[in-house]
């Protein structure tokens, strides 16, 4: 069904319209918090540590993240406090993309502080993806699934949202098969991402 995700009805919504509706959504919350990450290079404007990264200063985007652990922190607690458990799977390319790199930080940073990450490589899913790759997914619960959505420059713009009781439902116990069979993301940050030398800066347009 994760395949099939972008052929599914759903209302598309630019970001400020999308921003808006997921955090109302979020809100209303309980139960398990779904997140499917595929793409492998994106660009995070206005985030400091991508900045730093994207302007080739690892030293000092590393530095900034670090200052992001308070953050980390309080979104762990915020779920927790909501009664959402996140269970969140990143798939990464090997050999590992610059951004992947970055964004293993962060990563890092939120299961430390308590949220279900785990890693599948890409050939672990390459069965769902014989016509394209799979989609970037967020599922809330049992009530609404988006289908994350990027331009042509890896930069973020908008959703689309899905009601479909059956496909939300379908899309999830999937993505619960994939989750079990992941490796958790610390282990795979010490073993993949700790040792890797300082990546170079993304080409920025």
């Amino acid at each position: 069904m994760l395949e099939k995700v972008a052929d599914l009805p759903g209302r598309g919504m630019p970001s400020p319209d999308y921003l808006a509706d997921y955090w109302a959504e979020y809100r209303r919350t309980r139960g398990v918090f779904w997140k499917l990450e595929r793409g492998q290079a994106f660009k995070e404007h206005g985030d400091a540590s991508w900045e730093a990264f994207a302007a080739g200063d690892w030293d000092r985007s590393l530095e900034l993240n670090e200052r992001d652990r308070a953050e980390a922190v309080a979104m762990a607690r915020q779920d927790a406090e909501q009664g959402i458990a996140t269970r969140r799977i990143r798939i990464v390319e090997f050999p590992v993309t610059p951004y992947v790199q970055w964004e293993m930080q962060f990563l890092r940073m939120l299961a430390e502080a308590g949220q279900s990450l785990r890693v599948l490589r890409a050939d672990q899913v390459a069965g769902l993806e014989r016509h394209r790759p799979l989609p970037e997914v967020v599922i809330l619960g049992e009530r609404v699934m988006y289908e994350v959505r990027y331009d042509g420059e890896g930069a973020p713009c908008g959703g689309r949202r899905i009601d479909d009781p059956g496909a939300i439902a379908r899309c999830a116990a999937q993505l619960a098969g994939l989750f079990a069979r992941a490796e958790p993301l610390t282990a795979f940050f010490d073993r993949e991402i700790a040792g890797l030398p300082a990546p170079a800066a993304p080409a920025r347009r």
